[in-house]
């Protein structure tokens, strides 16, 4: 089978098709014929040598979500069919033809979806929902900031404040995404500029928002905690802006913030079983009634994926990038 394995890392261009062996499922395995996969900014930090596979995973093939239909079943399978249409996350290796991964990890696909769509799911609705409401505990009547609204995760958290019935308010750098983003329901738009936090203190009614999804951390840290309501919940899930912080502790203390560091990456088995039924349960119905949908940015082949990444890289993606294979 083919994978796009790295020869170095110097970016996306140490992309390269090859040929490697196909995986084998075990007991409790499936083995997926992958038809499209979701591209990460994580997928672009594994190309420079700063995001490394986990141990048991492959340490040359990016790619943490894919879409595609059973091949074969582990002799202990029960949970699905071969030829059923699956989606799911892995720690990587989705870059391939070909994989493994456990049946009990699994999401079915969405009625009326295609596999690019289908693609476009796991990490940013999982990533989404897991920090807002499993731990943010984001309900209804509050509110909640969203930085890079435009981004993978932020389209879908911003579908999926609105359909708890809270209040996104959205920042980004480009104010043409901030208004795609009301198309999906974003409340209101913030553009990361001087006077920023004052304009989402305004807009949260003066108290401060309830629960913030930060995708970009760095030098707006501060500002964050500024904007955060008193006894607000921060989940760090990304670090575009940069990995180091200010952090005004008397904002911490005086609001009783609670401060989450949080990536799917890392989980044991027993978290991603969770959280894939979690998802089952109360977020895949949501497709079903319209209320959510995948927002693809851009569709590319599996042979273009590395000039995809590149333009991930460039930020000027709204939603998710995805490449189709086959």
């Amino acid at each position: 089978m083919r994978a796009a394995r790295l020869n170095g890392f110097d970016g996306p261009s140490s992309l390269e098709l090859a040929e490697v062996a196909e995986p084998r499922p075990g007991p409790d395995e499936v083995l997926i014929a992958v038809r499209a996969v979701g591209l990460n900014r994580a997928d672009l930090l594994q190309c420079l040598g700063l995001y490394p596979a986990p141990p048991g995973v492959p340490a040359d093939v990016p790619g943490l979500e894919f879409a595609g239909e059973v091949l074969e079943l582990g002799a202990a399978v029960t949970e699905v069919r071969v030829g059923d249409r699956v989606m799911g996350l892995v720690a990587g290796g989705a870059y391939a033809e070909r994989l493994v991964t456990p049946a009990t990890e699994l999401l079915r696909i969405p009625a009326g979806l295609d596999f690019s769509s289908a693609a476009a799911i796991p990490e940013a609705f999982a990533t989404a929902f897991d920090a807002l409401v499993l731990q943010g505990g984001l309900a209804a009547g509050q509110s909640a900031l969203i930085h890079a609204a435009g981004s993978g995760v932020g389209t879908a958290a911003v579908q999926l404040v609105g359909a708890l019935g809270a209040v996104a308010i959205g920042t980004s750098r480009t104010e043409s995404k901030l208004e795609r983003a009301k198309g999906l329901g974003l409340a209101h738009g913030v553009l990361l500029q001087d006077g920023w936090v004052d304009q989402v203190r305004a807009l949260s009614g003066g108290a401060g928002v309830n629960v913030v999804l930060d995708l970009v951390g760095g030098e707006h840290f501060a500002g964050t905690l500024e904007a955060c309501a008193p006894r607000a919940t921060v989940m760090v899930v990304g670090l575009t802006a940069g990995p180091s912080a200010e952090i005004p502790l008397r904002a911490v203390l005086s609001k009783r913030l609670r401060i989450i560091g949080t990536t799917l990456r890392s989980r044991g088995p027993v978290e991603r079983r969770a959280l894939t039924a979690a998802l089952t349960e109360r977020v895949l119905p949501l497709f079903a009634s319209g209320a959510l949908r995948p927002v693809v940015s851009a569709r590319a082949s599996f042979e273009d994926i590395a000039a995809a990444l590149q333009g991930l890289a460039r930020n000027d993606t709204f939603g998710k990038v995805v490449a189709t294979l086959g």
